[in-house]
């Protein structure tokens, strides 16, 4: 963890570069400081159907949903979320003043009890930084 995962209506294809978009939002991630990197995830999934408000075809949506392991007190998470957020934000700045849009952003805390993981990324990055 973290894992972002963002919808996005098919009707931004050419106007986002998702590829751009999911590092922005890595990188964003990284710079909060609070997040281990071999955790990190960012992945776009594009919603071919969809339907918006009074269902115009030209309305456009990017939902972003962060879900995070426990441990974080809620000061930590606001402040990494409102990072995360403005530098998303901005980076879609050109969609807002061209188009309808709607951007979301959620954080969601995973509850330990029921979250499995295996992870070997972790040991790779600390194998590289020993012999970077």
């Amino acid at each position: 963890m973290p894992h972002f995962t963002i919808e996005y209506s098919a009707n931004l294809d050419g106007l986002v570069d998702m590829g751009a978009t999911v590092e922005l939002v890595r990188k964003a991630a990284v710079e909060t400081g609070i997040f281990p990197l071999g955790g990190i995830r960012v992945r776009a999934v594009r919603c071919e159907h969809y339907a918006i408000a009074d269902g115009r075809k030209a309305y456009g949506f990017l939902d972003m949903v962060l879900r995070l392991g426990e441990g974080r007190d809620l000061a930590t998470r606001k402040k990494a979320g409102e990072h995360i957020f403005k530098a998303l934000s901005a980076h879609l700045d050109p969609i807002f003043a061209n188009s309808k849009f709607a951007l979301s952003f959620d954080m969601q805390i995973n509850d330990k009890e029921t979250s499995w993981k295996r992870n070997n990324i972790h040991d790779a990055l600390k194998v590289e930084t020993v012999n970077g």
